[in-house]
C-alpha cells in the first residue's frame, strides 16, 4: 500500500503558451510569473523553449528563441547545467515536442556520453 507521500508525490511544471515566439521571448523578460525552466509552447510555428534570461528552444525550428550551441562533448545533463536550468526542464520540453511531433533540435540528439568540461552557449 502507497503511504501519503508517495501518493500524492509529484513535480509540477508549467506550459506558457503564447501565439508567436517573439511574444513568447517578451514574456519571459517582463512576466515574473514566468520561471526559469518553465516550457514556453507556440503550436503555430511548432516551437518549444525553455525560460529563463534568454529563453532557448529544443525544436529544429527556434522562432524568435534562441538556438542552443552545444559543445560536441556536453552531455544532455552538461548543457542543462550550462544553460543554468534543470536538465529536467529541457527533458520535459524535448519530450512535449516529440509529443506534438515537432521536429527536435539536432544538436539536442547527438549529445555526447562522456563527462567532460564543455559548456554550451546560445546565439
Amino acid at each position: 500500500m502507497l503511504t501519503d507521500s508517495e501518493r500524492f508525490a509529484f513535480v509540477p511544471y508549467r506550459i506558457h503558451v503564447f501565439e508567436t515566439s517573439g511574444n513568447a521571448y517578451d514574456a519571459v523578460q517582463t512576466d515574473d510569473r514566468i520561471a526559469t525552466g518553465d516550457l514556453l509552447l507556440v503550436m503555430d510555428e511548432a516551437v518549444v523553449g525553455v525560460a529563463m534570461t534568454w529563453p532557448f528552444a529544443v525544436t529544429a525550428e527556434p522562432g524568435h528563441l534562441h538556438q542552443v550551441a552545444p559543445k560536441a562533448a556536453d552531455t544532455f545533463d552538461q548543457l542543462a547545467t550550462s544553460l543554468g536550468v534543470e536538465p529536467a526542464s529541457m527533458t520535459r520540453a524535448v519530450a512535449l515536442a516529440r509529443q506534438l511531433r515537432f521536429g527536435i533540435e539536432p544538436a539536442l540528439l547527438t549529445q555526447s556520453k562522456d563527462n567532460s568540461n564543455a559548456h554550451a552557449s546560445i546565439v
